[in-house]
C-alpha cells in the first residue's frame, strides 16, 4: 500500500516537474518573441525543475530497471558468482545513495543557516538542495527494495515495454 502510494507519488512528481519546466520554457519562448521581454526567472526555474526531475528520476530508474549498468561481466561469470555480484553491487548503491542523502541534508542544513538566495528568484537555496536529501533518499529505498525482491525472488527489474518489468538471474 505504502509503496504504491510512493510509486505514484514519484512518477507524478517526476511528471509535474517535467510538464512545469516545459510549459514554463515555451512560455517564456513565446513572450520573448512576440512581446519582445521574456520572463526573467524562467531559465533558473527551467534549471531548479529539471534537477528535482533528474533525482527523482533516478530513484524511478533503479526501481522500474531502467538506471543505466553494465553487466558485461555479471553475464559472463557463473551463475553463483553473479548473485554475489548483484547483491554487492546494490548494497553498494545503496550506501552511495544513503551517504549522498546524509551529506546532502547536512548540506541543506548549512546552506539554510547562510540565508543563501537563488539569483532571479530570490527563492532560498536550500528549498532547491532538498532534492539532494530527497532524490538520495529515495533512491537508497529503492535499491534496498530491489535488493531485497532479488534476495527473496532472484527477479531484478527490467524494463521492457509491454511485459513484465522483472527477471530472473539464473542462481
Amino acid at each position: 500500500m505504502i509503496n504504491r502510494l510512493l510509486n505514484h507519488l514519484e512518477e507524478f512528481l517526476i511528471a509535474s516537474f517535467m510538464a512545469a519546466a516545459t510549459l514554463i520554457t515555451f512560455t517564456a519562448v513565446v513572450m520573448r518573441y512576440t512581446t519582445g521581454s521574456g520572463i526573467d526567472w524562467a531559465q533558473e526555474l527551467t534549471i531548479y525543475l529539471f534537477i528535482w526531475m533528474a533525482k527523482f528520476g533516478a530513484a524511478y530508474g533503479v526501481r522500474t530497471g531502467i538506471h543505466i549498468g553494465v553487466d558485461f561481466l555479471v553475464n559472463w561469470v557463473r551463475p553463483s558468482i553473479r548473485r554475489k555480484m548483484i547483491i554487492t553491487a546494490l548494497s553498494l548503491g545503496m550506501i552511495f545513495t544513503g551517504s549522498i542523502a546524509f551529506f546532502g541534508a547536512r548540506w541543506v542544513i548549512f546552506i539554510y543557516g547562510t540565508g543563501q538566495v537563488s539569483p532571479d528568484m530570490e527563492m532560498p537555496m536550500w528549498i532547491i538542495y532538498l532534492a539532494i536529501p530527497f532524490g538520495s533518499g529515495l533512491m537508497c529505498y529503492r535499491f534496498l527494495q530491489v535488493l531485497l525482491g532479488f534476495i527473496r525472488t532472484g527477479q531484478l527489474p527490467v524494463h521492457s515495454m509491454g511485459e513484465d518489468e522483472s527477471h530472473e538471474v539464473a542462481a
